[in-house]
């Protein structure tokens, strides 16, 4: 045996022993094939803690509390200029504001610039804007993915600069809040559901991807009927962020919202009971002049029950069947006038 076979063998044997004792990497530092999964582990683990505390780091500074006379909720800083977008619900009936960013303890006066209680939305702008105000990085809402990681950052129970985290448990969410605890009642399309969990004082704040991006606005959490309507855990919803841009975007230019993106039928109306004191339908008070009903020849006294295969019971399950179309859709509206079933074509309006 020459002295370099010899050698090579003592190599191997050597790589061996030590694969064994704490892993060898034959082919040089280079190869990472032969690191152990606990090694791997770990690398990855602290990658994505990396990831965390550099999204935290980015966008916190973005998320406000925000404080009424009578209610606590979050918001998010939208631009350089002193407004900040929160929940309809958050603001409620006031119109002046404090607001205190995570980085700073001063309390800041802000004033109402809108509500838009039909999408839970609403602006406030501060009356003097710290230099170097941070405004936040939105999302397109049409790139969110069910498995996506999530955090939502705000103020849950006062706990202002608070952040948790979930994934995105769905998308496309047609929701409906309710009117107590300070709901506005509005029904809400697209919205995205988290598994992040979202308490009282969240509202309003951040929904973010691992990218720094916001996807959506926290505004409600599921409940459970069965445990006498507590909020069930896990299963929290949030406006979507391109919702949350064109309402914004509008109020700020215009002080209201003049384009809300949704289908409407052009009518006042009211839930009507049937015999058993049960919710039977919508009838029509009063039509607009001109407007979607009006033209397809629907007349107050009509009592709409369905909206295409969607049965409509309730004016909250005819703004629920609605949501799922767009201004100019056509669409078959089924009532009753005078005892008797008719169906029309509506081309739908703008909300």
């Amino acid at each position: 045996m020459s002295k370099s076979v010899a050698r090579t063998k003592l190599l191997v044997a050597a790589c061996a022993a030590a694969l064994l004792a704490a892993g060898c990497n034959p082919s040089g530092p280079g190869n990472t094939a032969s690191r152990s999964p606990s090694a791997s582990a770990s690398a990855s683990t602290d990658q994505l803690e990396q990831e965390y505390q550099r999204v935290v780091k980015n966008v916190l500074p973005s998320v406000v509390q925000i404080t009424t006379g009578s209610a606590l909720g979050s918001g998010i800083v939208y631009d350089d200029k002193g407004d900040i977008v929160t929940n309809a619900h958050v603001v409620g009936s006031s119109t002046d504001f404090e607001v205190t960013l995570p980085n700073n303890d001063k309390v800041l006066k802000a004033t109402l610039l809108s509500s838009y209680p039909a999408q839970d939305l609403a602006v406030i702008k501060l009356n003097n804007p710290l230099k170097g105000l941070r405004a936040a990085k939105f999302g397109d809402s049409s790139k969110v993915e069910v498995g996506q990681i999530t955090l939502a950052m705000g103020s849950p129970l006062g706990l202002s600069g608070s952040v948790t985290q979930g994934i995105v448990s769905a998308v496309g969410r047609t929701v409906s809040e309710g009117q107590s605890g300070g709901g506005t009642g509005a029904t809400i399309a697209n919205m995205v559901q988290t598994s992040a969990p979202i308490n009282p004082g969240n509202s309003g704040g951040a929904l973010v991807n691992l990218s720094g991006e916001v996807i959506g606005i926290p505004t409600l959490a599921a409940t459970d009927p069965d445990l006498g309507n507590s909020a069930a855990a896990g299963i929290g919803f949030a406006i979507p962020a391109s919702t949350v841009t064109r309402v914004a975007n509008q109020i700020i230019k215009n002080g209201k919202v003049t384009e809300s993106g949704r289908a409407a039928l052009g009518i006042v109306g009211r839930t009507v009971l049937n015999a058993d004191f049960e919710p039977a339908g919508v009838a029509i008070v009063s039509v607009v002049p001109g407007g979607p009903a009006d033209k397809a020849g629907l007349r107050a006294g009509d009592i709409i029950t369905k909206v295409g295969t969607t049965a409509v019971t309730t004016i909250q399950s005819l703004s629920e069947a609605l949501v799922a179309y767009t201004p100019g859709n056509k669409v078959k509206v089924t009532y009753e006038r005078d005892g008797k079933t008719a169906t029309v074509t509506v081309a739908l309006g703008k909300l």
